[in-house]
């Protein structure tokens, strides 16, 4: 199937020829054709799919008659983040080169006065965080009156981050005549009952088992302690083919202690976290992008609005504490029917826990590093032996009998040494213990305190200090 079998107009056709896709994904088949009927749509698909594409190309349609007016955008897509937001807002200006569509970006860290300006000239698209779209309507900025379509992207990541109230403000604010197109990654019960509050008779589309993970991401994890994480990562990227890479981190603190630690070893990476601001980060991603450079370090904020042409790795540094996040994060990977690889670098009994949680949800094991489709076999796996294990591999291999403890006493040592007529005499005034054979590797060998072991003094004739008194 082709996208002009799809009732795209011609021109939007050929914008998708133009970019090089040439047949439509699952989610786009079956969305597109229910989007132009005008149909409110209840969606689920997993990550790398193709979702956007799948509204905002029969949107780009549906707005192609009409003006905008000041401050009355005529349709409104929400989403969880700055990254999805702009990646969305990517994808709109790709596909509308031939149509003269407006549209204004509202999220963080931007000015407020530059968002402005583009809402007073009118928009047809306007593309909002909720947090922010709330600010300028608070500041008496934009209405929402207009809005003939509206778009709810990544609800279960908008119930995760607390931003459903948010949501059913804006919501409120709308035209009770309009259509909805509410996407999640998942549909769970608590999704399918935030979503009767928005959506009237919709049409149910899943394209994917929940929370299941792309067949064409190749998984793997490796098992080893907290202090050899970074060596097994550095490992990684030197035995693996690496075109680009995103490595994520739990904690945002690590990041800056990931990057300094590959930047002492030849790599080259950039960051991208929450407290960074937006003009540093879409600095970052812009380098990774253009690849400028091959490692983004970063944490949970970009692991669901990140789109990486031909991202060829995605590494967990840490594991998700979140499951379902799991899924998000390898998903940057072996999109639009490429293949990927993920590496998961495991340690602990937490981690032990969480990734329990995660072959629950998507059903199957993790294999190991090496095992079948594994990394290549020059790959190093990283010395995890304790200090005292190591230094037993290097000592030379004694036969027969251990060497007697340095802590040993020099009586108790000379004991070991006593005549054979000692030893005669010993046997007529004591029972004689049964002896284990020798064989190297028995504590009987260690010679005992001589505090307990008269049999041994009297054979020596040695009497200690404190009996003569």
């Amino acid at each position: 199937m082709k996208f002009s079998d799809l009732g795209l107009s011609d021109e939007l056709s050929q914008a998708v020829a133009e970019l090089g896709y040439e047949s439509p994904t699952p989610i786009q088949e079956k969305s597109i054709p229910v989007v132009l009927m005008g149909r409110d749509i209840l969606g689920s698909a997993q990550t790398g799919t193709g979702k956007t594409a799948s509204f905002t190309l029969p949107m780009i349609d549906i707005l192609a008659s009409g003006r905008a007016k000041a401050r009355l955008p005529r349709s409104l897509i929400l989403a969880p983040t700055r990254e999805l937001a702009a990646q969305v807002a990517e994808s709109f200006e790709k596909f509308s080169t031939h149509h003269k569509l407006s549209m204004a970006l509202l999220i963080g860290g931007v000015s407020f006065a530059d968002q402005n300006a583009a809402l007073v000239k009118g928009v047809d698209v306007l593309i909002a965080t909720p947090g922010r779209l709330i600010d300028h309507f608070e500041r008496g900025k934009v209405m929402l009156n207009d809005v003939k379509v509206l778009v709810i992207d990544e609800a279960d990541r908008m119930l995760d981050m607390g931003f459903i109230p948010d949501v059913e403000r804006i919501v409120g604010l709308l035209p009770p005549l309009r259509q909805t197109l509410f996407f999640s990654a998942t549909l769970s019960d608590d999704i399918h009952k935030i979503s009767n509050k928005f959506v009237s008779n919709p049409k149910i589309i899943e394209v994917a088992p929940p929370a299941s993970t792309a067949e064409t991401v190749a998984q793997h994890i490796q098992w080893t302690d907290v202090k050899n994480k970074r060596v097994v990562l550095r490992d990684l990227l030197r035995s693996e083919t690496v075109k680009n890479a995103v490595i994520f981190c739990n904690r945002k603190r690590d990041i800056s202690t990931l990057i300094k630690s590959l930047t002492n070893h030849g790599f080259s990476a950039v960051a991208m976290h929450g407290d960074m601001t937006q003009s540093a980060r879409l600095e970052a991603l812009d380098k990774f992008k253009k690849g400028e450079v091959p490692l983004l370090i970063a944490s949970d904020v970009a692991a669901r609005g990140l789109d990486i042409a031909g991202l060829s790795h995605v590494f967990n540094f840490d594991v998700p504490t979140s499951a379902e996040d799991y899924v998000h994060r390898i998903g940057r990977t072996g999109r639009a029917g490429k293949s990927g690889r993920a590496f998961t670098i495991a340690a602990g009994k937490d981690d032990k826990r969480y990734v329990g949680a995660i072959e629950s949800l998507i059903g199957k094991t993790i294999p190991l590093i090496g095992d079948a489709g594994g990394v290549q076999s020059d790959t190093k796996t990283p010395d995890t032996k304790t200090s005292a294990a190591k230094d037993a591999d290097k000592k030379p291999a004694t036969r027969g009998k251990k060497p007697a403890a340095k802590d040993a006493k020099p009586d108790a040592a000379q004991a070991d040494k006593k005549p054979a007529s000692s030893a005669k005499s010993k046997s007529q005034n004591t029972k004689e213990p049964r002896q284990k054979p020798r064989n190297g590797n028995t504590k009987d060998e260690l010679p005992s305190p001589p505090d307990c072991q008269g049999d041994t003094l009297e054979a020596t004739g040695h009497v200690p200090a404190f009996l003569q008194r």
